[in-house]
């Protein structure tokens, strides 16, 4: 890593299970990273003690590697930044805290959740920012010493100043400006101690020496906070980049609850990592070339000026592109592993050789698993289905277009022979002749090579095949 590398940061919570928006936050802050040769810190936000869960911190370890990511700072890999946890670095918040309380940079509130709702509630009615009102921003030390003896709760507000802008540059969306009058004094400690948001954040993003932070445009309205936050405590702000946020095929916004957009849902319906990868990186981010690339060759031209403004939106139709495009490009032996797992009971049972033969049949033709069961059925089955437009084809051929065939097939090696013959008896050609084979071979009219299928189905397979569709041409 070099003095100008890139530091940084993905930063989850362990309250669910990642959903594709999370992904594609933590392959934007993977490749800026690699892009440099620098690294990505992972860091759990783990301070919601009643929803964190250690499966769901298990889980985001696993996806994360799963999809390609990696990094030397962590939760499970330590570092010298150690602990990643936010929960376990709350002596290193308290000591910060004691620093702005200290300067009078930030004061107890008493306020309660129903006072604090009835405030924002009048606020907004009057069409005004709903700031705090700052209604404990002047208690005496007795008035405090007073509520906290009485057994009363306190959060931590930090004292933003007055009449003052908070400038930055996104490396997005360029210069943002936030008037402090619109903010007003924030939480930074909860009720029961724990680190809000922007404190834990703005302090661990100094202490870890991160550079770039890339993340949601829902957060750009905390980017002001934190940048106080670390100006007060004399600490360094990473660079922020804010990108639109991605939005389902209705136009919702991505949830975790959302298990079809789920990593470890994507992951277990068939689709392989790089195919996700090429597709999340051109997710409002794009690339000149729209070609399939490796990690180090998205990352080498990955470009924060290559954003877009408007929000993304989810396209399954171009997920499964890209998983085409990565499915061509595995090996015949990698490729039937993935069959093993996807293609169903029909293609576990064959031989070695079945198994091969099936693999070279159908690999390009088969991009998830829906199509590898389809094509296992229709070529593995003992019948070829009852599509309306396969049937339509053999019926249109009629009887003795498949009785012909099927007398000829025992003199020929090939089936550019068998075709050829074929032709030659019934006067076909072109589409005429090998639709109707390709219907009867295999219960599709587009499909695997008809070589490739006379190899893996064999003479007597063929055999019952042209005679089951005569008897379909016959009764149509």
């Amino acid at each position: 890593m070099t003095a100008n590398s890139t530091i940084t940061r993905f930063a989850p919570s362990p309250t669910g299970r990642l959903h594709i928006g999370n992904a594609r936050t933590a392959l934007f802050n993977g490749l800026l990273a690699r892009r440099t040769g620098g690294e990505m810190i992972l860091r759990l936000e783990d301070t919601d003690r009643e929803r964190s869960r250690a499966d769901f911190e298990q889980g985001i370890f696993e996806e994360l590697r799963w999809l390609g990511l990696d990094w030397r700072q962590g939760p499970d890999t330590g570092g010298p930044h150690a602990p990643y946890r936010q929960s376990e670095r709350q002596v290193i918040y308290d000591e910060y805290y004691r620093q702005l309380e200290d300067a009078n940079l930030a004061y107890p509130c008493f306020c309660s959740q129903e006072s604090l709702k009835l405030a924002r509630k009048t606020l907004l009615a009057a069409g005004k920012p709903p700031r705090y009102a700052g209604t404990c921003a002047n208690l005496s030390r007795d008035e405090v010493e007073s509520r906290f003896a009485a057994g009363k709760k306190a959060t931590l507000r930090f004292r933003v100043p007055s009449n003052e802008t908070v400038s930055f540059d996104d490396i997005v969306r360029g210069e943002q400006r936030f008037a402090t009058g619109d903010i007003g004094d924030f939480v930074i400690r909860r009720t029961d101690g724990t680190p809000s948001f922007f404190f834990s954040n703005a302090v661990d993003d100094a202490l870890m020496g991160v550079t770039h932070a890339l993340r949601g445009e829902d957060h750009l309205a905390n980017t002001p906070r934190q940048i106080l936050l670390s100006r007060a405590l004399n600490l360094p702000s990473p660079r922020y980049g804010h990108f639109p946020l991605v939005l389902d095929s209705d136009g919702g916004p991505l949830s975790k609850r959302l298990g079809s957009l789920g990593l470890a849902d994507l992951r277990d319906h068939g689709y392989l990592p790089l195919a996700l990868a090429n597709y999340l990186a051109r997710l409002g981010h794009g690339y000149a070339e729209e070609k399939f690339r490796s990690l180090e060759e998205l990352a080498a031209d990955f470009d924060v000026n290559r954003f877009g403004r408007a929000p993304a939106k989810y396209d399954p139709g171009q997920l499964r592109h890209w998983q085409k495009e990565a499915m061509l490009r595995l090996t015949d032996d990698d490729f039937e592993a993935w069959l093993l797992v996807h293609a169903g009971p029909l293609f576990t049972a064959l031989d070695a050789d079945a198994r091969r033969a099936f693999t070279l049949a159908v690999r390009d033709n088969v991009a998830l698993p829906v199509d590898a069961e389809r094509m296992a059925e229709r070529l593995l089955g003992n019948d070829i289905g009852n599509d309306a437009d396969v049937i339509a084809v053999i019926a249109e051929a009629g009887g003795s277009f498949f009785r012909d065939a099927a007398a000829l097939l025992d003199d020929a090696e090939t089936f550019s022979e068998f075709s050829k013959a074929v032709g030659g008896k019934t006067g076909q050609k072109g589409k005429a002749l090998f639709m109707p084979l390709r219907a009867a071979f295999s219960g599709e009219t587009h499909g695997p090579e008809m070589a490739r299928l006379w190899q893996l189905l064999g003479k007597e397979k063929i055999r019952a095949r042209l005679a089951h569709a005569a008897e379909i041409a016959d009764k149509s």
